[in-house]
């Protein structure tokens, strides 16, 4: 284990933390806020601290996968740790638990709050919980990799750890170059949106405000009726660019390079008739609901995208809706959006692959001596990544149960504990009952919420990089 490497990069990661601070900073000084100090104060820990881990360069930067595994894992938790100091010094939030919750669900792009009034806080930090959702979309260490002096190999590593789905690929010949132009279509399509939602209505603070959680998929409001209270226009353009950011952002490179095939590969078209499908059997469910087949058609597809992208933004509580469209919104928050996109959930390609798989055992029960390759855009699937998506699956489901049974320990209905642990390790937001849309967590005790922190921590990150730290052989030398 390279620790001087992991040291030096958890250095960086604070630094770049501090240069996070501005945003709010900025905010904050704009409006008179006394919040200033407490960014600066934040800001200056971080630099002081990151400092320290960097003032002297590793001679041996060799990074493996178990190392690359550990930077990604302990990036998050420090990032989150730092990131909690303003709502606790601030006293916005008092206690640190609530806090690094706050601010956990804002890096992961979970959106799921422990404020029961979101509204009276200062508006630097409002900023700060949305700006949180936009470094946490696209990855903190994907952006950062785009400088650090490392190898492709050793920044590969990181990427796998750090990328949402089951496999990770260049774009383009170097690894760095392919951070940095994801992170340009990231940044172009935040501006995009920022800018449609000025000239439909929004200040420039609620349109920032909404990009950031939009373009992380993370969906905290800024104010406590989440989308409800805007026009239906800005709703549309919202769901809409969940969809965008909802989608692998390899598409939106091969769209670029005129590759229209490889743009509408199997996956994006499989999410979109999900999206299509779910969308209509929800309408034609809820609308004797709404006054009219429209009104109702706006607030199915905006709950349904909300939800499969991960986003948790609402417009109004899907939780009050018959038995079957809230079983189905259940059913999104599994699947989840495309991997290589800022979303969470199991992600559309792996349930393509075990349904391939499953197919394929089905076969060889009738055609024993049959030999059949799974594919998926009309190339052969490894036969590891085949066995990274069983494993990954047995590994979601055994933290679900263990998760599921903690929380049950606080003696609250199943409903609301089960979505609980999906909006959670979903990264999703919002569940039903008792963390329905119009409700927050802030009920659960201290130790439902550390397991809850640690599902959304899981769940953003593919599960391995967290549940290794808890494996006494990631230690060993």
């Amino acid at each position: 284990m390279n620790f001087k490497m992991i040291s030096y990069i958890l250095g960086w990661i604070l630094i770049f933390e501090s240069l996070f601070m501005i945003v709010p900073s900025v905010t904050a000084l704009c409006c008179g806020e006394s919040a200033l100090w407490y960014f600066l104060l934040t800001a200056a820990l971080c630099l002081a601290i990151g400092g320290l881990l960097i003032r002297k360069k590793p001679e041996r930067k060799q990074l493996y996968s178990r190392e690359g595994n550990i930077i990604v894992a302990l990036s998050w938790i420090l990032l989150s740790i730092f990131g909690a100091v303003p709502f606790y010094i601030s006293r916005e939030i008092p206690s640190f638990l609530d806090a690094l919750f706050e601010t956990v669900s804002g890096f992961t792009t979970t959106g799921a709050s422990i404020l029961s009034e979101v509204e009276s806080l200062p508006k630097s930090m409002i900023m700060w919980r949305s700006f949180t959702h936009w470094v946490g979309g696209m990855g903190v260490l994907v952006f950062i990799m785009a400088f650090l002096p490392l190898s492709g190999a050793q920044n590969m590593h990181i990427m796998k750890a750090e990328s949402p789905g089951p496999s990770v690929s260049k774009l383009v010949p170097r690894v760095k170059s392919t951070a940095l132009l994801l992170y340009k279509i990231y940044f172009v399509l935040t501006i995009l949106e920022f800018v449609v939602l000025l000239i439909c209505g929004m200040t420039v603070f609620e349109a920032l405000n909404t990009a950031f959680a939009t373009a992380g998929t993370g969906g905290f409001g800024i104010y406590n009726n989440s989308m409800g209270g805007f026009s239906s226009t800005i709703r549309i353009v919202v769901t809409v660019f969940m969809l965008l950011f909802a989608i692998n952002f390899n598409s939106y490179f091969f769209l670029i390079s005129g590759k229209f095939r490889e743009a509408f590969n199997t996956e994006v078209c499989v999410f979109l008739v999900i999206v299509a499908s779910v969308t209509g059997i929800i309408t034609i469910n809820i609308s004797g609901l709404f006054d009219t087949v429209g009104e109702a058609l706006e607030h199915s597809s905006f709950a349904v995208v909300s939800v499969i992208s991960s986003t948790g933004f609402g417009t109004v509580d899907f939780n009050l809706w018959p038995e079957l469209s809230r079983t189905l919104l259940v059913l999104i928050m599994f699947i989840g959006a495309c991997a290589g996109s800022t979303g969470g959930g199991i992600k559309v390609s792996r349930i393509i692959i075990l349904f391939k798989s499953m197919s394929k055992e089905l076969q060889a029960i009738v055609h024993p001596k049959q030999v059949k390759k799974i594919k998926l855009n009309s190339h052969p699937i490894e036969h590891e990544t085949v066995r990274g998506v069983n494993v990954f699956m047995v590994a979601y489901l055994m933290t679900f149960i263990i998760s599921l049974v903690l929380i049950s320990f606080d003696n609250h209905d199943m409903i609301t504990n089960f979505t609980a642990v999906t909006a959670a390790i979903n990264n999703i937001g919002p569940g039903l009952e008792m963390v329905g849309p119009t409700s927050n967590f802030g009920f659960f005790s201290a130790p439902a919420k550390a397991v809850l922190i640690f599902d959304m921590l899981a769940g953003r990150l593919e599960l391995f990089p967290m549940l290794l730290l808890f494996t006494p052989a990631t230690w060993k030398k």
